[in-house]
């Protein structure tokens, strides 16, 4: 696929305990700030923007992100990925990431809204040695629309490819097209407007970090529902569905901070976007 509206490529490394760029790269629509140091732990956290404010009719985005060993990255988006109005051609962005031996990224984008007639299609794949630590979450949230109907966009696709040394371990595919779909229904958002996805996997995962996430999820609340499935290789993933951005983002966070203290003995940081 050509003429992308926007490319970007990172490539970072381990440097006597700290993260460093090793080759930054990007073009058109997409940019990447510069590195945030929360603390002294050397773990950079990267912000990527989109200065055209917003996802358009047969926008193409590309990323690739690459980790060398023992490389530790946060990397999040600067504001939420707004998909508008796409009468001609579904908006389309894909994402290849390499995490190599004792890596460790945490991709956490801010949530995908979907507007009236929006159509758009994401793919990421992500190659990781079986050493490697990946968490990975997005959010799924309907835009406004005239008629106050909660599932106005006509398509919105996520797909995870994820192999861990060259095998496919984990494939995630999600599509919601509220014209062809009960949305409502069992099975799919069941009274629900917002979805949520966290993707994890690390061999450090075991039966006492199992059990701290299911407590965070299994609450009695009309607020979310939500669960948790086991994967083929150490980790888990995680969906909840609710009715605010913010219930999900508190529950990731809630889950966010519970692996940190268990893996690393520390507290993520408040990614603050104002």
């Amino acid at each position: 696929m050509e003429n992308w509206t926007g490319t970007l490529q990172l490539e970072a490394e381990e440097r006597f305990g700290k993260t460093v760029a090793k080759n930054i790269y990007f073009q058109g629509a997409l940019k990447i700030m510069r590195p945030v140091y929360h603390d002294d732990s050397g773990q950079v956290c990267y912000y990527i923007l989109n200065p055209g404010g917003g996802y358009l009719d047969g926008d193409r985005y590309k990323m690739k992100i690459a980790l060398k060993e023992n490389a530790r990255m946060t990397l999040t988006t600067q504001s939420a990925t707004k998909v508008y109005k796409t009468p001609k051609s579904y908006a389309y962005q894909e994402t290849e990431m390499i995490l190599n031996a004792g890596s460790y990224l945490e991709y956490i984008p801010d949530p995908l809204i979907g507007y009236r007639d929006a159509r758009y299609k994401q793919k990421n794949v992500i190659h990781m040695d079986k050493s490697a630590t990946l968490l990975y979450s997005d959010i799924i949230t309907p835009g406004w629309s005239p008629e106050g109907d909660q599932f106005s966009y006509d398509m919105l696709q996520l797909i995870n490819e994820i192999y861990v040394d060259n095998q496919l371990a984990v494939f995630d595919h999600i599509k919601l097209t509220p014209g062809s779909q009960g949305m409502t229904g069992m099975g799919l958002m069941e009274g629900y407007s917002h979805l949520g996805s966290m993707i994890v996997i690390g061999d450090k995962t075991n039966e006492d970090l199992i059990d701290q996430i299911y407590q965070v999820l299994d609450k009695k609340t009309d607020q979310f529902t939500a669960g948790i499935s086991m994967l083929p290789v150490p980790g888990f993933t995680i969906r909840v569905l609710a009715n605010l951005t913010q219930t999900i983002e508190r529950i990731f966070t809630e889950c966010h901070h519970i692996i940190s203290e268990e893996w690393f003995g520390t507290k993520p940081h408040f990614l603050r976007k104002y």
